[in-house]
């Protein structure tokens, strides 16, 4: 067991597979751009490195991906922050988390926060969008002004995270893949997690107001601690030492290059045609509702002083687009069809 704190491990760790995903990334193109490093300074406190990949948009004539690179747009971002949360941050963290103190006379509270976030739009229509994200977070005691900022009694901590596929085109082998790698990551921490948090994904990335998920899903968790947890069996096998958690982070991390990399590989110089290049930028659009509507990260981190908008937003694709009332995907027998009913209807894959 290290002798760490838990926040020292965090970062290492998330540094660390920052640029192993990024690495494994650019790998992917050789002869593309490399990702652009930005690292900053954030005056409230803390520090972090958003690393981003973008060309300028060029012609859409022909074959989507033709002579250009395999990515579209694509972020992975690390952030090690510190500081109080106001009032309303802290409201929509108690919706979730309700550990965390409130006091309406004192209600900025001291936190800590580590975390990787990332968002892959490959070019091509066939190759999936990716998201993942792995979280750790502190609540501490307020202490008097001139103390090390931590030095507070811890009140609360938890983990969250999380990845999920996000395919315009449904290739089964592809979704078999990744549920796969990330639920054989699960498993060596109890076989409970996978079915659990598999399910929690498929609810949390449903758009309500369209009536369907925003991909085939992978897992999505928060609130991860030392406590009952709600989505789990209380007689479950699971990590629950923060030590144990903290592997568990580590096993899920390290599985994202192997569950997406080899996708991206198979499907990158797949032949496509205009008609598919519409579809996947319906499907973006898509992507975007639910991020700014919908996405409690979203939400939380632009009610958060200091908050960086060009990390949070880079999520978002360089490109979408909206059609009133468009018939596709209305087919069921057509490929954009085939994909709307699992969008409808998720379906277990491994």
């Amino acid at each position: 067991m290290s002798l760490k704190p838990m926040r020292q491990q965090v970062e290492e760790y998330i540094v660390g597979l920052q640029d192993t995903i990024v690495s494994a990334l650019e790998k992917l193109d050789p002869n593309a751009p490399p990702f652009k490093r930005d690292s900053w300074i954030r005056t409230q406190g803390g520090r972090g490195q958003s690393c981003v990949f973008a060309v300028p948009e060029a012609s859409e004539s022909g074959s989507a991906h033709e002579n250009l690179p395999v990515l579209e747009k694509a972020g992975v971002n690390i952030s090690i922050v510190h500081g109080k949360l106001p009032p309303a941050a802290v409201k929509a963290m108690r919706v979730d988390h309700s550990s965390v103190p409130f006091d309406p006379l004192s209600p900025a509270v001291p936190f800590f926060a580590a975390g990787l976030s990332l968002v892959i739009h490959p070019r091509n229509p066939h190759a999936p969008t990716c998201h993942a994200n792995y979280r750790y977070f502190e609540i501490t005691e307020s202490v008097q002004e001139g103390k090390e900022s931590g030095s507070g009694k811890l009140l609360a901590w938890w983990f969250g995270g999380g990845s999920d596929l996000t395919p315009s085109y449904l290739y089964e082998e592809d979704a078999v893949h990744f549920h796969k790698t990330i639920k054989e990551a699960c498993d060596t921490h109890g076989e409970a997690i996978y079915p659990a948090f598999k399910k929690w994904c498929d609810e949390y990335f449903l758009i309500p107001h369209r009536e369907e998920t925003r991909g085939i899903g992978g897992i999505f968790f928060d609130d991860l601690c030392d406590q009952t947890h709600h989505r789990l069996p209380d007689d479950a096998v699971r990590p629950r030492t923060p030590e144990d958690i903290f592997e568990f982070i580590k096993t899920a991390g390290d599985a994202f290059v192997p569950s997406y990399v080899p996708i991206v590989e198979r499907r990158m110089k797949t032949p496509s045609t205009p008609h598919e290049r519409r579809w996947q930028l319906i499907r973006r659009g898509r992507y975007v509702e639910f991020n700014l509507v919908h996405d409690r990260g979203t939400k939380f981190g632009l009610v958060t002083p200091g908050a960086r908008i060009e990390s949070i937003l880079m999520s978002l694709p360089e490109t979408a687009r909206w059609e009133y009332m468009s018939d596709m995907g209305t087919d069921e027998n057509s490929e954009e069809g085939k994909l709307m009913k699992v969008l409808k209807e998720p379906r277990a894959w491994v």
